[in-house]
């Protein structure tokens, strides 16, 4: 492996210390270190090492194109662990929340994901992933109908004051 690219967001010690996992020069210790470290591959474009890092029962739903076209298309902007739950080193499953930061053809995105890992012959393996989605909006005062009293209270219904389109 000799990508000189800079892992955004990951200081040096990180991004050494992934560097030498994806190298196989170390292994991951934890489920959040191995996540770490397939975001580093991503960004590395080290498709070998996502792939080998997959659990056995999850390598029938890899998609070496889809894993190898995202990683060269997408600018990798950053990563945010929300949250690791197990996963450490005496532990045999894991749980990780992430938040991956990637621009793709000038767009910005985020990857939001809550990862399953578990250990495998005494190494990390990544098992699946789910997306996690946006929690709603929740209004914090109450709907105001176009009939309803304008709630800045001018005396006017809200559709001929505050709520003209």
């Amino acid at each position: 492996m000799a990508n000189s690219t800079t892992i955004a967001g990951f200081d040096e010690a990180t991004e050494a210390r992934c560097r030498a996992i994806i190298a196989g020069e170390a292994e991951a210790e934890t489920a959040e270190e191995l996540m770490r470290s397939r975001y580093a591959a991503y960004a590395l474009c080290e498709v070998d090492y996502i792939l080998s890092t997959h659990a056995p029962e999850a390598q029938d739903d890899v998609d070496r194109e889809g894993i190898e076209e995202w990683s060269k298309s997408s600018e990798w902007l950053g990563l945010e662990v929300v949250e690791s739950v197990g996963g450490g080193k005496d532990d045999e499953t894991g749980e990780v929340e992430f938040i991956a930061k990637f621009r793709v053809q000038g767009a910005d995105q985020v990857h939001h994901e809550r990862a399953s890992f578990r250990k495998h012959e005494g190494k990390w393996l990544f098992v699946e992933g789910d997306m996690v989605k946006p929690k709603p909006i929740v209004r914090d005062a109450p709907k105001v109908g176009r009939n309803d009293p304008c709630p800045c209270g001018s005396g006017k219904k809200h559709k001929k004051c505050c709520g003209k389109a």
